[in-house]
């Protein structure tokens, strides 16, 4: 049988910098399949076009990163800077995931610099302990549930820490070193964020300050280059860390 690992965060390239190099390993090296998916199009992403012809770039940069790995590219549509936990959103979700039949679950830290970030979180959260349940969507299915709840893991909140600059450390990390080219070349296919981070942020860094941060979590775990993760452990989610069993764990 064929697993299925997705990744479900806030916008076009979160994935690309948070969990790319792990999504390309199980692909790679277990021959998984692969999904990405924005909450947004990333309407908000741009001082040179409007909301509309900008989320048709990112939707297309997203597209030709997944690609770029033999993976597939899903936007849930919502809106940047609007995302939140409500029924149409979870919906959104939970569907995504019966349609893929999803066995791993990707999402953001529940804290982070970012409430898209944050919110995404909890509807990711939510939707795994709901997309096995009949009854969530009774009579409106259009993929069956999920036989058990999948695995949830949440990726390192961006540079590290929460909103109050305070660290979050991961619980492990994955080694990617032998794929860090590979997650270079998935986000440099986002070349539209790296113009939006340089006019609204003043900074033209975005592949280098991954491949920095990919490496501060490698230097952690004494290899060159690492993703940190942590296991949603609650009640009635799996306890193996099925991750670690595939790929190893550092640090």
């Amino acid at each position: 049988m064929t697993r299925v690992a997705i990744a479900i965060l806030a916008h076009p390239d979160d994935a690309e910098f948070l969990c790319a190099g792990t999504l390309i390993r199980l692909h790679k090296e277990h021959g998984w399949t692969i999904h990405i998916a924005s909450m947004t199009p990333g309407d908000c992403g741009s001082a040179e076009h409007t909301p509309e012809e900008i989320s048709r770039i990112r939707r297309g940069e997203g597209k030709a990163a997944a690609q770029t790995i033999g993976a597939t590219y899903h936007c849930l549509e919502e809106r940047d800077l609007r995302v939140i936990y409500n029924e149409p959103a979870l919906e959104k979700v939970v569907r995504l995931l019966n349609a893929v039949r999803a066995d791993i679950v990707f999402t953001h830290s529940p804290d982070d610099y970012h409430l898209d970030h944050e919110q995404t979180s909890k509807i990711v959260r939510a939707a795994t302990f709901a997309a096995p349940i009949p009854n969530f969507l009774y009579g409106r299915h259009v993929h069956p549930p999920l036989d058990h709840i999948p695995h949830l893991y949440y990726c390192d909140p961006l540079e590290g820490v929460d909103a109050f600059g305070q660290p979050i450390l991961p619980s492990f990390r994955i080694d990617i070193s032998t794929v860090i080219a590979d997650k270079a070349r998935m986000l440099e296919c986002h070349a539209s964020q790296r113009a939006w981070l340089r006019k609204h942020h003043g900074v033209d860094n975005l592949v280098e300050s991954m491949r920095e941060w990919a490496a501060t979590q490698g230097r952690a775990a004494g290899v060159a280059f690492a993703e940190g993760f942590r296991q949603h452990l609650g009640h009635s989610y799996p306890k193996n860390n099925w991750l670690a069993e595939l790929l190893g764990q550092v640090g």
